[in-house]
């Protein structure tokens, strides 16, 4: 004989509301059909569920350890059916990107990418540069890490790399002459990103310390260090990758070919749900991406 399941049901909902009146009203039929429902489940057991000696039925022994074990497993198959139901309708494609990437790169080519796929919605959200991803909420991210980036989920591929020059506005060239010594880089104004590691290791690149300079500012998003540079508040190590539009525009000059954080890169990662309900939404963007990388490293 089969299970009765929806005396299982019946049961679970006396034991969470309390009382069989409110069970029937949870379960929108009558106070008769929740009793009809336990007796039958009695029946098909063998035996009592309840003591109903006295005014109020109360469970038995084995009929709560029953009720548990009922609870748990309707609680796991309601979480399964809100799972499968998420499956059926994946929703928008979440794509996180670290701020440089989604405004230098990602958002200004995004329309080519809407304009290929009208039938995959978007939906670009902020990732944190040093923070871990919650790739539940996100199929594919944009990253900045120094090798290939060490996930606990998540499969990377190099997308363009994290080489910095110093770049700076042509407004603060005077005479539209490059620098070349080091005094020349102090007098038009370092401009550094989070700390000043970065142009600590390009002067010894270039064969000398940093040297000792006034107050300079320091920027704790690349975006900011972007926007300084373009007003012309000095000069700036940026990666080529991030400002290659800048440069082809004219609105960056790049001072030297001297760079640093030749190491670090960008990386393209699909996480779990890339693979499973969004996994042909992930592959047409993954595919664009890459095309419209290739293609901007051959015009650049």
């Amino acid at each position: 004989m089969q299970i009765p399941l929806n005396a299982l049901r019946a049961l679970d909902a006396v034991v969470k509301t309390g009382s069989f009146k409110a069970a029937a009203d949870l379960l929108f039929v009558t106070q008769s059909a929740v009793s009809h429902q336990i007796r039958h489940l009695e029946e098909w057991l063998g035996g009592p569920l309840f003591d109903r000696d006295g005014g109020r039925p109360r469970l038995l022994p084995h009929g709560a350890e029953l009720a548990r074990a009922v609870g748990l497993s309707l609680a796991e198959m309601e979480a399964a059916c809100g799972r499968a139901k998420a499956g059926m309708k994946a929703g928008p494609l979440v794509i996180a990107a670290i701020p440089s990437v989604a405004v230098c790169w990602l958002i200004p080519r995004l329309s080519d990418f809407r304009t290929a796929h009208p039938e995959v919605e978007i939906r670009v959200v902020y990732a944190m540069h040093g923070r871990d991803i919650d790739f539940r909420d996100v199929h594919l991210a944009f990253v900045f890490a120094k090798g290939r980036p060490d996930l606990a989920e998540g499969e990377a591929e190099p997308f363009l790399p994290g080489a910095s020059v110093p770049v700076c506005s042509p407004a603060i060239l005077q005479g539209g002459r490059m620098p070349e010594r080091a005094s020349e880089y102090l007098s038009l104004g370092l401009l550094h990103d989070t700390d000043h590691s970065g142009w600590a290791a390009w002067f010894r690149r270039m064969g000398v310390p940093l040297p000792m300079q006034p107050a300079a500012p320091v920027f704790e998003d690349f975006n900011l260090l972007r926007a300084a540079t373009l007003a012309g508040q000095g000069v700036a190590l940026c990666p080529l990758a991030m400002i290659r539009d800048d440069l082809a525009a004219g609105r960056l000059v790049q001072l030297s070919a001297l760079s640093v954080l030749e190491d670090h890169g960008y990386h393209l990662v699909a996480g779990p749900g890339a693979k499973a309900m969004q996994a042909r939404a992930a592959q047409a963007f993954r595919d664009w991406a890459f095309a419209a990388r290739d293609a901007g490293q051959q015009s650049g």
